[in-house]
């Protein structure tokens, strides 16, 4: 009742909590008014019109005196408070599970993973992607331009986590570069990834299953032999197996990062198109860990 007479239209949570606690101070503030002018027989019409009276001229006070808009400031302030300790508390806990679920990240093998870069590398940066992930696409020049700027300190390992809502195109394409590294390669993988992070429009259909097959007939594969393997579904199992593996090491969503040192298996997540500098913070951190 009095949000909707103070705040006309607005419901949110902390109105509600603002104009409750308000409505504790003008009881709290009224029942000594109370106390000394209403009569014993409280249950009489003159009462309750007197009762009334008492209510309206509490309420007057109260607003022109300021306690009102006092109270409700008061009650604003200790709610964002208890909410900003409760979300600092919950973001904690989140990424204390996120840490310890990152160690079960598999180490990283060159006989079994797409490195780009030093094979050697102290650090890597291991992302579980999504060939139809927008914010995937964003952050893929990102991963190579902290390769290049660490000169052979840091590699990146490419791993399929293609969301079940991006399917089947994201499935797909994620088997299409395996077909792609299997005929020509760790270069001929990174070449038709490169290509279609920049082709694509994203978000399920960005870049059609169909020119799959062309496009590894562009950059020089067998055509007959690239559609053999991708309508076989030769491939379909290990993008099964990196996203069960990339699940088990705490991946939720894409791009899921995770940065892990080669030498003393410290792996730190951190999820989303992460920008340059925040990354590069934390590999300085980890390459500094080793002296």
């Amino acid at each position: 009742m009095i949000a909707s007479i103070f705040f006309p239209g607005r419901h949110t949570s902390w109105v509600r909590a603002a104009a409750a606690l308000f409505g504790a101070a003008v009881l709290a503030l009224s029942l000594p008014v109370f106390a000394q002018q209403a009569p014993e027989s409280s249950g009489s019409a003159e009462s309750d019109v007197l009762s009334e009276q008492i209510r309206q001229e509490v309420m007057r006070e109260l607003i022109e005196g300021g306690k009102l808009d006092a109270a409700i400031d008061a009650g604003i302030k200790r709610y964002i408070g208890e909410q900003r300790k409760a979300q600092a508390k919950a973001r904690a806990k989140q990424q204390a599970r996120a840490a310890g679920a990152a160690k079960n990240v598999r180490r990283v093998s060159a006989d079994r993973d797409h490195i780009y870069g030093n094979p050697d590398a102290t650090v890597s940066l291991i992302e579980y992607s999504d060939f139809e992930c927008p914010f995937c696409k964003r952050f893929h020049p990102t991963a190579k331009k902290i390769v290049e700027a660490y000169d052979g300190k840091v590699n990146w390992v490419y791993r399929h986590f293609p969301l079940a809502f991006h399917n089947p195109g994201a499935q797909k394409q994620a088997e299409a570069s395996e077909c792609a590294a299997a005929l020509g390669g760790n270069d001929a993988f990174w070449l038709y990834t490169d290509l279609i992070y920049k082709r694509t429009r994203s978000n399920g259909k960005g870049f059609p299953i169909s020119k799959l097959v062309p496009l590894a007939k562009e950059i020089g594969l067998d055509e007959a032999a690239f559609r053999q393997c991708l309508d076989e579904g030769r491939f379909a199992e290990r993008v099964k197996d990196d996203l069960e593996e990339g699940s088990r090491a705490g991946i939720t969503g894409t791009p899921g990062n995770i940065l892990l040192h080669n030498t003393t298996g410290e792996a730190v997540p951190r999820a989303g198109a992460a920008q340059f500098d925040t990354l590069k913070q934390l590999i300085d951190q980890l390459l500094e860990s080793t002296g």
